[in-house]
């Protein structure tokens, strides 16, 4: 380590929370990363913490609401990512909500919304979470539909550059 800057890899979890009318709740950050954008709600798990913990504890905090973890949509790996070339995992689950009532977390979020299949490929959604909803919603079509690039600092829930551990 050249840089004297410790490096580990940074885990991250993202609820996809899908309620019984097969709608998707997705939140509007008012922060970076995602600023202005719909993304799931989700964050990073803390050191010691079960990714169903962290999952649960993160919707919580962002939502309110109470899920049950659900299987494995998808692994996003980021690696070498902005100049300190950090290595991002983020693991993408289903969740089934237990609670309905949304009470938004205004210091990160400026909206809560459930979003039906059809309305999802319209909307300003970053480039990894566009991917997780075309496996979710395969029957829609996907415009702009990418992996991310080398710059996926933008794609990371719950972490960016511009802040420093």
């Amino acid at each position: 380590m050249d840089s004297g800057i410790l490096k580990h890899i940074k885990t991250s979890v993202v609820a996809c929370i899908i309620d019984e009318h097969e709608r998707i709740l997705l939140t509007k950050r008012s922060i970076p990363p995602f600023f202005g954008q719909w993304v799931m709600p989700g964050g990073k798990i803390d050191h010691g913490e079960s990714i169903a913990t962290a999952l649960r504890r993160e919707v919580r905090e962002e939502v309110g609401l109470r899920v049950k973890t659900g299987t494995l949509v998808d692994i996003y790996e980021h690696l070498a990512v902005g100049e300190r070339s950090d290595h991002y995992i983020i693991l993408y689950y289903r969740a089934l909500p237990l609670t309905l009532d949304i009470t938004i977390n205004h210091a990160e979020l400026s909206e809560a919304q459930w979003f039906s299949a059809h309305e999802l490929p319209h909307l300003d959604v970053p480039p990894g979470s566009r991917q997780v909803l075309a496996q979710l919603y395969p029957e829609q079509e996907w415009p702009h539909l990418q992996p991310p690039g080398e710059h996926a600092d933008l794609e990371l829930p719950g972490d960016s550059l511009l802040q420093q551990d």
